[in-house]
């Protein structure tokens, strides 16, 4: 599992860490939102009472936030795809050696792949990292 972080990403992290007073595992960029990585057991005081610390990042970064539990092997894949490109829904996920096949309603499906492709490369992205998949197919 190769995370790669840039030096904006690594400010990212340091900032998360200073408002949240959580440690993150990995940040990256999804959709143009943030995402932060974090151990299951913290994600509820890394988002805060009422929201309180997502909404404090958001304004600082100046972007949107979404903070994200840390994957614990492929039996989480569904649950961290459902969330990180919430709000469409998706309804399974089947995964056929080193490739995932996304079904969603055919209304989301240019959602998730995104105009030139540019989300579905991101999302091929995030999935390499965390679970080894190598191409990402959405039907």
């Amino acid at each position: 599992m190769i995370k790669v972080l840039d030096m904006q990403f690594i400010r990212y992290a340091n900032l998360f860490t200073q408002i949240t007073r959580v440690r993150t595992n990995h940040c990256f960029e999804y959709n143009n939102t943030i995402v932060f990585v974090v151990p299951k057991e913290f994600v509820m005081r890394a988002i805060g009472n009422g929201n309180m610390n997502l909404e404090r990042l958001s304004s600082v970064i100046g972007r949107k936030v979404k903070i994200i539990s840390d994957p614990r092997g492929k039996e989480d894949l569904e649950n961290f795809v459902s969330i990180l490109v919430k709000p469409i829904r998706i309804k399974g996920i089947e995964v056929k050696d080193n490739e995932a096949i996304i079904n969603t309603n055919p209304q989301s499906k240019a959602s998730l792949i995104g105009k030139g492709k540019a989300r579905l490369a991101e999302m091929e992205n995030v999935l390499g990292q965390y679970f080894g998949i190598r191409k990402v197919r959405i039907k």
